[in-house]
């Protein structure tokens, strides 16, 4: 017996060594020279040492049409199971190249969904490794079914776990809808790609002669579609950053982010913060300096960095604790809202009010872009996100104004009137229906037309109105701003308002959901 256990023992082994090979050393070695890592050897990079445990090692895929029964090969093309990411739990899937480029078939797709349904029902974050042709294009609509049976559990976990999608090689065509239902994408420069139609379905339909790099790279989607959250340099890099990214989020919607004790808070910043803005207000400044005299030492992790950058989001620590932040960026575009960044933010807040994660603003806004180009592509219906999203936020949500507040703009960026908790002003802030000019041009127009110096009286009349209106105690006065506050106390302002919001709750009206605007 104990002759036969060994044989069974070793043969056990032998499949194991045979699945891991995945499609031969040949292709494994081809996946190399690309500047590629294997399925496996992304999963190792991403976990914790030992921490991975597979499952689904031996399952082959069930089709006999155009030869395929002939090249059956374990685990089908994409390798899954569980491990642990900084002593936390996760599930995982990675596609395998190697294995018929790693094309989803009908029990590829099984294997993910059923990592899909453990994670959901663990409530445990999952991360999906993208490396794959699309769909199995020898079985047909099976195939596409199994995409389907992806994209359904993808939006029923949303806004319950986390879910990280990483773009490691090519994803086309119905893949691409996967990653897009996920949180964050992230993206490899020169090696990932990801478009609904290729380069010659292009030029063959629309007569556009376009690289896949160029079409749907790394660069292309974080900077012009804002599909791509994160680039990385490699495989390597961009597993790292994962990692990275995961520290900052929480298991799922009924948990916290974890709160790291150790912190480093440099207070030579205070000296500095006050600094910050030029003695011109129409002259830009780099908001990232505020927001770095504010949080805790080299802990920003910007989101969305190349795209619409007159916005910045992403996530940060106060004395180790979570929080999102949302800034207006008056060094692009003076920091105005438009149809890209409002998408951008909104999307952001909603990811963060999902996961219990605490909203921190920065606001410098002169108003919202004008123009044809802006009002024809739905202006009014992408500001309007920004603003249901903030709206709808349940989480604490505090608001610095650190120079403009014009405008509806004013209202959208988490404004006290749209339910932030705390609003804080720095005495620069100017806070008005719009800038002092435009103000007195319309309401003195007539007095300026009869002024015998029309140029001396637009100048007397725009500070007279300044002097009113562009400041913060006007608002302060109604209870719209709750204190003026110089900039050195930001950083003290805002830890103690998150501690003493830590415990809010608040419950949405009882519905199914809501319309956000589309």
């Amino acid at each position: 017996m104990g002759n036969e256990m060994e044989e069974k023992n070793e043969k056990l082994l032998a499949k194991r060594a045979e699945a891991k090979l995945g499609g031969g050393e040949k292709r494994i070695e081809a996946q190399h020279k690309k500047g590629k890592l294997t399925a496996r050897e992304r999963i190792e990079l991403l976990v914790d040492e030992d921490s991975f445990q597979e499952l689904g090692m031996f399952v082959e895929h069930r089709s006999k049409d155009f030869g395929l029964d002939k090249q059956k090969i374990a685990g089908d093309g994409v390798v899954t199971g569980y491990g642990t990411i900084h002593g936390r739990p996760i599930y995982v899937f990675s596609q395998d190249f190697t294995v018929l480029g790693g094309s989803l078939s009908e029990t590829h797709a099984e294997k993910i969904c059923k990592i899909m349904d453990l994670a959901l029902t663990s409530q445990t974050p999952l991360i999906g490794l993208n490396d794959s042709g699309g769909a199995r294009i020898q079985e047909g609509v099976v195939s596409l079914a199994g995409y389907a049976d992806i994209f359904y559990h993808n939006t029923r976990a949303s806004g319950v776990i986390p879910q990280l999608s990483v773009v490691m090689g090519p994803c086309a065509g119905g893949a691409v809808y996967s990653p897009a239902l996920t949180d964050f994408i992230f993206m490899v420069e020169d090696t990932s790609y990801m478009f609904v139609t290729g380069p010659n379905v292009v030029k063959t339909v629309t007569h556009e002669e376009v690289t896949s790099e160029d079409l749907g790279g790394a660069k292309a989607h974080a900077e012009k579609s804002g599909v791509n959250h994160f680039t990385s340099a490699n495989d390597v890099t961009v597993l790292k950053d994962v990692r990275d990214l995961m520290s900052y989020l929480p298991q799922n919607h009924n948990s916290t982010a974890p709160h790291t004790e150790a912190f480093d808070f440099d207070e030579k910043k205070l000296d500095t913060i006050a600094g910050i803005l030029p003695d011109n207000s129409n002259m830009p400044y780099d908001i990232r300096e505020a927001i770095d005299c504010v949080i805790d030492d080299n802990s920003f992790r910007e989101v969305h960095k190349d795209f619409a950058t007159n916005i910045v989001v992403g996530f940060a620590r106060v004395e180790g604790r979570t929080i999102g932040v949302v800034a207006n960026q008056p060094m692009s575009l003076a920091g105005v809202l438009d149809i890209d960044s409002s998408r951008k933010g909104a999307r952001f807040v909603r990811f963060c009010d999902a996961f219990n994660i605490p909203l921190l603003t920065f606001e410098d806004v002169p108003g919202f872009l004008p123009g044809t180009d802006q009002e024809w592509n739905g202006i009014i219906a992408h500001g309007a996100k920004l603003l249901y999203a903030f709206s709808e936020a349940t989480v604490p949500r505090i608001t610095i104004i650190t120079r403009k507040a014009y405008g509806g703009a004013f209202d959208v960026m988490n404004s006290k009137n749209i339910g932030a908790d705390l609003n804080f002003a720095w005495p620069s802030a100017e806070i008005a229906v719009m800038g002092a000019k435009g103000a007195a041009e319309i309401i003195f127009k007539r007095e300026i037309a009869a002024a015998g110096d029309p140029e001396a009286k637009l100048k007397e009349k725009e500070e007279e109105y300044g002097d009113m209106f562009a400041n913060p105690y006007r608002a302060a006065e109604r209870g719209i701003i709750d204190d003026v506050i110089k900039p050195a106390e930001t950083r003290a302002k805002v830890v103690a308002a998150f501690k003493m919001l830590e415990n809010k709750k608040e419950e949405l009206p009882p519905k199914k959901h809501g319309n956000i605007p589309m």
